[in-house]
């Protein structure tokens, strides 16, 4: 996006814009001859953050196994119940009013274990930025409803981790196919070997096979 004017000399770096997401496309489109092509056709677009812990999980959680429409109407009713979406706000509102919002009693109760593990500390979500990735995957695994897809796609999306695989999305596995094995069926060792080529920059890859799907990233 073109600024309007010329910044202040003081004006700090768009906070959206991973800090090493030019470095990994230079790399990328050197080692991986489907990554030269591709990279060039999505211009200055890049993987931008979500925000809060907290937000972002609840929200993956909301968005579970139903349309992406049916997902943004209860999320929007959530909001409603609880403006600030804290664990907090999310407990004092109860199964009943979180039911209310269109969420199974499943999801409830996934929503319900993620805001009494934020609240009760169970989570080290401060200290996240500073562990590893299988560390931090290890702790939202033992929050109920979260699996390693979705701390995979947390890394990606609130940590901004460089370097994710997520081998049970079923876009990179798609974008895989398409992309390297002319829409052949492609394996979980498959994945992996083209995946050696893009060390240590797999979730820029992983965001430019989705991109080739779905050419406009989710917000």
């Amino acid at each position: 996006m073109a600024p309007t004017k010329e910044p202040a000399a003081t004006t700090p770096p768009p906070l959206d814009v991973p800090a090493y997401w030019e470095q990994a496309k230079i790399e990328l489109m050197k080692r991986d001859r489907i990554m030269k092509k591709l990279i060039p056709q999505f211009g200055d677009l890049h993987l931008v953050g979500h925000g809060d812990p907290f937000t972002t999980l609840a929200r993956s959680v909301v968005g579970q196994q139903v349309t992406t429409k049916a997902a943004d109407a209860a999320w929007n009713k959530l909001l409603l119940a609880c403006p600030k979406i804290t664990p907090a706000q999310v407990i004092k509102a109860g199964a009943e009013q979180l039911s209310a919002c269109g969420l199974s009693k499943r999801k409830t109760e996934y929503i319900l274990d993620l805001a009494d593990h934020f609240k009760a500390k169970r989570v080290h979500a401060n200290q996240w930025a500073d562990m590893d990735d299988e560390a931090v995957i290890a702790e939202l695994v033992q929050i109920r409803g979260i699996g390693r897809w979705t701390a995979e796609m947390f890394l990606i999306f609130n940590l901004l981790r460089p370097n994710v695989l997520p081998l049970d999305d079923p876009g990179l596995i798609q974008g895989i196919s398409q992309n390297y094995f002319s829409g052949e069926p492609v394996s979980r060792s498959d994945a992996r070997e083209v995946s050696a080529n893009w060390e240590p920059w797999r979730t820029v890859a992983t965001w430019y096979l989705w991109r080739s799907l779905d050419p406009v990233p989710v917000e």
